[in-house]
């Protein structure tokens, strides 16, 4: 006790300032203890390798530590407005110095200081928060003149065009947010147009007589596999960007080979399985068909009843199916999920309309595209390949150029869906760099949709 006043001992106030000082430290390091103790879990605990490994890229995403640095600065004491009538106040005093401005040098400098626009919006600003309006304050004197346009006041929500300098493939490191006069990058309507200017592919190879209201002879559209239910609707699919977050090195569930016919997207899928069969696997297609004598269901086709295939197919229980030669053919999505689910990568040659199916969480596609080479090139192999014995078909010149203008249009209508694309111009060296591509998964950071994450 000293001069009335209670004593409080230096170790309580040392002891006091101690706690506050962890507390915060305690706050501020509860994510990274979090991500520690992530690391040291026992394998007892029951959880996937795959789950942590999401859990950590959430823990370890900018928008969540942003988040966590936002709920503490809530939690810390808020800060109140001395009042939220500044621009009266500014009024008064402006009307309190104008008789002296003529005679004061200061008191006219302040005057001019506090008359201009870029001040009073600043209080107008300042009072809208203070008040609590968040509405758009009004637009003060002198303010958005636009030269461009005779120096007419331009609305405060006014969108400017802005361009941006970007690599073919390379993600936009920004948040874009739809609402108020800005919509998406690029637009929809934007995007609209331009599909509305892509040229259409014609057939020209029906001859006809006199050119009587049509480009050419009817064609018709041949489809081997079917995607229930979209394939019609991807000429109508308009292209945006999606947001996507970037995760630790992680194995995908399954490798999506896609190309056109004959581009020999199966032979670097054989390839890949007798390379490493025991990370890579594949789906075994499902059948109506009877089986053969030398034939064993299971070995490469799953043999069914056609009323228990058309059955499921109405059930949504396949990615792709088709019918050939009156039997149906599919493939079924619960036998992805057996190869998954025995630890290897499902590797799918399937057709461009099941990756709308396939780009989901539940599968975590890695996309690849086996562009065809020229004409040229493609024909060398083929001649190739039939001296070597690999192949005894004999394809036409009309069928090499089909194969290369397939690949054309799939690149075009599909390309946002590809992770990576190998041109086959050498099966060697394209099995090399699908090699490589796959190791890169689990050696470097990845993109992916932030719908696979949160």
């Amino acid at each position: 006790m000293a001069n009335g006043q209670p004593h409080t001992p230096s170790s309580q106030v040392v002891s006091s300032a101690s706690f506050e000082g962890t507390e915060s430290s305690q706050s501020k390091g509860a994510m990274q203890q979090v991500l520690d103790n992530l690391n040291d879990l026992p394998n007892s605990t029951g959880a996937k390798d795959l789950d942590l490994l999401f859990l950590r890229g959430i823990m370890e995403s900018p928008i969540v530590r942003s988040l966590a640095k936002a709920h503490e600065k809530l939690e810390d004491t808020k800060l109140e407005a001395v009042r939220d009538n500044n621009l009266e106040l500014v009024k008064e005093i402006i009307n309190d110095i104008t008789p002296i401005a003529k005679e004061n040098d200061t008191a006219a400098e302040l005057s001019h200081i506090l008359q201009e626009p870029h001040f009073q919006s600043l209080l107008e600003a300042h009072d809208s928060v203070a008040s609590k309006n968040y509405e758009t304050p009004p637009p003060s004197p002198e303010s958005y003149m636009d030269s461009t346009f005779n120096n007419q006041p331009v609305p405060p929500d006014a969108v400017r065009m802005v361009g941006i300098r970007k690599v073919k493939g390379e993600h936009l490191a920004c948040h874009v947010k739809e609402g108020g006069s800005a919509g998406l990058i690029p637009s929809q309507l934007l995007e609209e147009k331009r599909k509305a200017f892509v040229k259409r592919d014609w057939d020209f190879s029906t001859p006809s007589g006199a050119l009587c209201g049509s480009m050419g002879g009817k064609r018709k559209k041949k489809m081997m596999y079917l995607t229930t239910k979209n394939a019609e609707f991807d000429r109508h699919e308009l292209l945006i960007y999606e947001e996507v977050a970037k995760m630790p090195p992680f194995q995908r569930k399954t490798l999506v080979l896609i190309g056109a016919q004959g581009v020999g997207r199966r032979s670097l899928k054989n390839r890949l399985i007798m390379s490493d069969p025991m990370r890579f696997g594949t789906t075994i297609p499902f059948t109506s068909r009877k089986p053969k004598e030398d034939e064993n269901d299971g070995h490469i086709y799953a043999f069914v009843s056609r009323a228990e295939m058309e059955s499921d197919i109405k059930g949504g229980r396949y990615l792709e199916h088709g019918e050939y030669e009156g039997n149906l053919y599919g493939t079924k999505i619960d036998s992805i999920h057996e190869v998954v689910e025995s630890g290897k990568i499902c590797i799918l040659d399937a057709n461009p309309q099941a990756l709308k199916v396939l780009r989901t969480s539940e599968f975590m596609p890695y996309v690849v595209f086996i562009e065809a080479p020229d004409l040229d090139t493609l024909r060398a192999m083929h001649r190739a390949a039939i001296d070597m014995g690999v192949t005894t078909k004999q394809l036409t010149d009309a069928d090499l150029k089909k194969t290369v203008e397939e690949s054309s249009r799939i690149q075009r209508a599909y390309n946002h869906y590809f992770d990576h694309t190998i041109i086959n111009d050498n099966l060697d060296k394209a099995f090399q760099k699908l090699q490589a591509s796959m190791e890169k998964l689990c050696t470097e950071p990845q993109w992916v949709p932030v719908s696979w994450v949160y």
